[in-house]
């Protein structure tokens, strides 16, 4: 076991390494979140042991490529420190008010790019550096002169050192990677290596943008603050971002990066964190720097939500409609709050495009809560093994049929894994809500009994189910009751439980409002379904392809015939929540998500996916995520079960 000067002098060497392959190579092999994690122990072990002459704490950016022309920075670069939560970003606006009576700070994005000067003389474009090291940079002004947004022009005629953040914008990225025969890892690895590139075509051809954010050289102009260097880059034609404000407190600036952190993955640039400045400038220079940082300015960094981890090995899974997809199983990594093991992989082309092997080490990310997904390799090895499409079934054994880059088992009635992912669906609480038919059961059912479609559930017996293993009265009488209870069922669950492709319960909820009743729905046109909100061209198509089907229709039919009756959509049941809008997060007592949705829709409310300054109620239940957090944060009105049912007059189940 290494002691504490060992694991410095590891961390030095490793922290280098990294560095080469961000800043160098543009070949980053982990994330910035693992690079964070191993960048603050070196720190934290600087302060109690010195800091070594060769030590990363103490250099900015990466050395210069000798592909490029180095060119001395006129204004010296320097990097931005980092806090960890906002008691420290409380303590250093605290600090900067010792300096200054009552301070203001700007508050602005901090860009995830490739940090770029540029430079104007008499109003015309002379160069563009990167970073560097701080103090020479690379030389990469005709590959900035592709950059559309960089103004070749600009009004003000001195001389005119401008700093900014070459980016890929998410629409750009997604394009490139269309049509690119090897994919981009991320948009930042996409504008290091456009930008990077001796050849200037390469840069046009990833329609790169330009952020910029400060002003290292004004001749015969001086600012009074950020706001006002903010202002003079736009009105000279630069792009800064849809982003910028002026806080006075600690509180405000969290209250506002709390909101800024619900909406960055809707943003069409990647960010990934914020940047907070002292605004005043007159104190800036007696505050002064440190060798690498500002002591006037920090950043904020957001939670990880991308990291590195090993690829084990790959699952082909078949799905209820027989499309088999590909699930990345991963060494266990912690990501966003959770304990991350399974990511998807999409398709087979996607695997071939993004070069990802079996024992490889790749990156994952996970927005909004939702799967994760392997973005790219991040570094393989000796042992790592490419990645092979079936051929044929993992369930059923029968030959694969491909469509453009997905594959599909056309057995429907004799696979397996469809029949019971079909069942599982179908019995769902949201859906015909069938208690005691877990997978484990379904399974039972299907190679005991013979169960394969919906219908043949409604024609099971007590003394059917006690044929079953470790199935006696009790058990066997509460499944067939529950089934029977399943026959009367909401127009809503009716079509989110038939499992018609892309239809899931907002969407049923949505299309039993609009139409009313099931001949309506079943009957209705093409162009009827795009009328409903939130039905596009492909949910429509689909919907009208599951009616087209004969043996769907009969099936439904079937359903009927065996006493299945649907209950019409229900008007509003009163007004007492008066438009309030809730978000639920956790797990309810008494009712599931969509449960709970519904009734608060029927009774004149309204729910949300997300916490924002527009959110009246978080209705919180047990284990309850980061919406309750950010909740806290703004502000917002947390209750439990209880409370929203006294808001509707009713009460919980004992």
């Amino acid at each position: 076991m290494m002691n504490k000067q060992e694991r410095m002098e590891y961390l030095i060497k490793e922290i280098t390494k990294h560095n080469k392959n961000y800043y160098e190579l543009d070949n980053p092999t982990i994330s910035d979140a693992e690079y964070d994690k191993l960048y603050y122990e070196l720190v934290d072990l600087e302060k109690e042991l010195g800091t070594l002459p060769n030590s990363p704490t103490q250099r900015v950016g990466g050395d210069v490529l000798d592909k490029f022309v180095k060119k001395r920075h006129t204004v010296r670069l320097y990097s931005m420190n980092k806090v960890r939560d906002f008691n420290d970003l409380e303590n250093f606006m605290a600090d900067l008010a010792k300096y200054q009576k009552n301070p203001t700070f700007s508050l602005e994005y901090k860009f995830d790019g490739l940090t770029l000067v540029l430079e104007y003389e008499n109003g015309v474009y002379k160069s563009a550096t990167t970073r560097g090291n701080g103090e020479i940079g690379e030389d990469v002004t005709e590959q900035v002169r592709t950059i559309r947004s960089v103004p070749l022009v600009v009004p003000f005629k001195g001389h005119l050192i401008v700093q900014g953040e070459g980016m890929m914008t998410l629409k750009s990225f997604n394009a490139y990677n269309k049509k690119a025969s090897e994919p981009l890892k991320n948009p930042r690895n996409g504008v290091a290596g456009a930008i990077r590139n001796l050849d200037p075509k390469e840069t046009k051809n990833r329609n790169l943008d330009c952020f910029c954010y400060a002003i290292l050289l004004c001749e015969g102009r001086e600012f009074k603050s950020q706001e006002e260097m903010h202002n003079f880059l736009i009105e000279n034609g630069f792009l800064t971002g849809d982003f910028f404000k002026i806080v006075k407190s600690a509180k405000e600036a969290e209250e506002i990066i709390n909101e800024i952190d619900k909406v960055k993955d809707k943003l069409n640039i990647m960010i990934d964190g914020m940047v907070l400045k002292l605004n005043e400038t007159a104190m800036r220079e007696e505050i002064g720097y440190t060798n690498k940082f500002p002591k006037w300015a920090i950043a904020y960094k957001f939670e990880a939500v991308e990291i590195s981890t090993m690829l084990e090995d790959v699952l082909w899974q078949v799905g209820r409609t027989g499309k088999v997809s590909p699930i990345a199983v991963l060494n266990p990594v912690e990501l966003a709050g959770a304990t991350i093991t399974r990511a998807t992989l999409n398709n087979i082309e996607d695997i071939k495009k993004k070069g990802v092997m079996k024992n490889s080490r790749v990156f994952i990310r996970r927005s909004n809560e939702v799967i994760p997904e392997v973005l790219g390799l991040a570094e393989k090895y000796e042992n790592s093994q490419v990645i092979d499409a079936p051929e044929v079934c993992p369930s059923c054994g029968s030959k694969l049929v491909r469509r453009g880059p997905l594959l599909y088992c056309k057995n429907r009635d004799g696979c397996q894994e469809q029949i019971i992912a079909r069942l599982t669906h179908f019995v769902e609480r949201e859906a015909f809500n069938i208690e005691g038919l877990s997978d484990k059961t379904l399974l039972q059912l299907y190679h005991n009994l013979n169960v394969c479609e919906f219908s043949d559930l409604y024609t099971l017996k007590v003394e059917d189910l006690l044929k079953l293993d470790k199935f006696k009265e009790k058990k066997a009488g509460n499944i067939i009751k529950s089934i029977e209870n399943s026959k009367k069922i909401p127009l809503n669950k009716f079509i989110y439980g038939i499992g018609i492709i892309e239809v899931g319960v907002k969407t049923a909820r949505d299309l039993a409002k609009r139409f009313k009743t099931f001949d309506k729905f079943k009957n209705a046109s093409y162009e009827d379904l795009l009328s409903v909100e939130d039905v596009g061209t492909v949910i429509a198509q689909n919907i009208v392809d599951y009616f087209a089907d004969t043996d769907n229709v009969a099936e439904i039919e079937k359903l009927f015939s065996l006493g299945v009756t649907i209950e019409n959509e229900a008007q509003e049941e009163s007004n007492l929540l008066n438009g309030a809008v809730f978000v639920l997060t956790g797990t309810l007592k008494n009712f599931s998500r969509g449960e709970m949705s519904e009734l608060i829709e029927k009774n004149g409310g309204k729910t949300s996916s997300s916490v924002s300054k527009n959110t009246d109620y978080v209705l919180a239940g047990e284990e309850a995520g980061s919406k309750l957090e950010k909740a806290k944060a703004l502000g917002v009105k947390i209750i439990g079960e209880e409370d929203i049912l006294k808001m509707l007059n009713m009460k919980a189940e004992s």
